[in-house]
């Protein structure tokens, strides 16, 4: 991506050149009306305009590498230009580890004062786990910054930015925004909502069934399909699934990914019918388990489940079943920023009745199952009038060997990811 805008940049001064010059040979008597110093800053400010979006992309591909590690931090990447080089780079690596701006500044090649940061997310002004970026970015002598995209942190919320105008840094908001609130739709929901965002993701065959007749599921989807659910589980900070999965496969529910944390696991489970042998039950100490329940369930079963170390929730009813409102709040409190619902369609349907995914990711294999009791992917009522069926927008389609993958959002939600700040 970063090559490909180079050239884009070159081809157009191309252009320019020859446009400038045929016009003048249109008009060789347009003299100070078609002077070339005025073109050329017209085209200048265009050309800024580019370099900035050149550099803001590889400050997106930096924070990119933060996935999965950062949370609830956002993934952030910065880069700093000097005499149009690059002499440094950086993004955050960990949570309560140093911030992109501090490492981009720390492997900087030479003195990086006069330079320009670009930067996806407004530079911190206040003192939490690391000291104020603003701060440093003053200190250091930094002459521009270019900003991707605001802070919704109340912490922030546009204090970095005046902090640093005030000090004389000239500040550039906006560059490449879209992209990169996108890069963090989690903490930007999670900041605001305070519960999580959540994520529903299902494989099914291409006649939209989940499992065979007698309820075999493994494996739908290829290989390759099953490695990109994995990356998908090092992404979030928690997965969730009913009760039922749990007794039908015994899933361990774990990342399978080389140097990747595993996610928090939550069942719910409004009876508490989870054997106590189940693998979700094992090795808590490494991979932490939390069992959504109700008032339904036995208290010496809660008991006994604390004792092998898995947190029990006590959340609301809704018709017989835990309210999935009240789980997600509890888990917003508890520091939970993201879900990964991989849920069978039981828990799919209340999910989505009561209004908690955010995203739809979809796995669909080229083969046909058949069955009008084999389960889809959604159940519960489901919808009568066709009217009212929410309608999603597909953001992207990608292929894994056979299988396909739909990436969706709710129209409304779209929206909000790429709303201006």
């Amino acid at each position: 991506m970063f090559l490909t805008l180079v050239k884009s940049i070159g081809s157009e001064i191309v252009i320019f050149q020859s446009i400038f010059y045929f016009l003048r040979l249109l008009f060789p008597f347009a003299g100070e009306a078609l002077n070339l110093c005025d073109l050329l800053r017209f085209f200048l400010f265009g050309k800024e305009i580019k370099m900035d979006a050149l550099y803001m992309q590889r400050a997106l591909e930096l924070a990119q590498k933060g996935i999965g590690r950062v949370h609830p931090n956002p993934m952030v990447g910065a880069v700093l230009v000097k005499d149009h080089r690059i002499i440094g780079e950086g993004y955050h690596k960990k949570c309560g580890e140093a911030h992109a701006e501090v490492n981009a500044i720390a492997a900087a090649s030479e003195d990086v004062s006069g330079a320009t940061i670009y930067v996806t997310l407004e530079p911190c002004s206040h003192q939490g786990r690391t000291p104020p970026c603003a701060d440093l970015l003053i200190e250091k002598g930094i002459a521009r910054a270019v900003v991707g995209s605001l802070d919704p942190n109340p912490l922030v919320a546009g204090r970095g930015i005046r902090k640093m105008q005030d000090a004389g840094i000239n500040v550039s908001v906006g560059v490449l925004e879209p992209e990169c609130r996108k890069l963090n739709e989690v903490f930007f929901h999670y900041i605001t909502a305070k519960h999580p965002y959540v994520v529903m993701k299902t494989a099914m065959s291409l006649d939209g069934k989940i499992a065979t007749v007698s309820g075999q599921s493994q494996w739908i989807t290829g290989e390759a399909a099953r490695a990109d659910v994995q990356a998908l589980r090092a992404q979030y900070t928690a997965i969730m699934v009913g009760v039922e999965t749990i007794l039908c496969d015994d899933p361990r529910l774990t990342c399978r990914l080389e140097g990747s944390e595993n996610p928090i696991r939550i069942i719910a489970d409004s009876k508490l019918r989870i054997p106590l042998d189940a693998a979700v039950l094992q090795n808590q100490a490494d991979n932490p388990t939390y069992l959504a329940t109700t008032d339904q369930s036995p208290s010496e079963k809660r008991r006994v489940l604390e004792q092998l170390g898995a947190k029990v929730l006590i959340c609301r009813q809704r018709d017989g079943k835990v309210d999935l409102t009240d789980l997600m709040e509890q888990l917003g409190c508890a520091g939970i920023d993201s879900l990964l619902l991989e849920g069978g369609s039981t828990l799919n349907g209340a999910a989505l009745e009561q209004g908690i995914v955010q995203k739809v990711i979809a796995y669909i294999a080229p083969l046909l199952i058949g069955g009008a009791n084999a389960k889809t992917p959604i159940g519960g009522p489901g919808i009568s009038d066709l009217s009212k069926a929410p309608r999603l927008t597909i953001d992207r389609i990608e292929r894994y060997d056979e299988d396909i993958k739909i990436i969706a959002y709710w129209k409304e939600m779209m929206t909000d990811v790429y709303r201006h700040c």
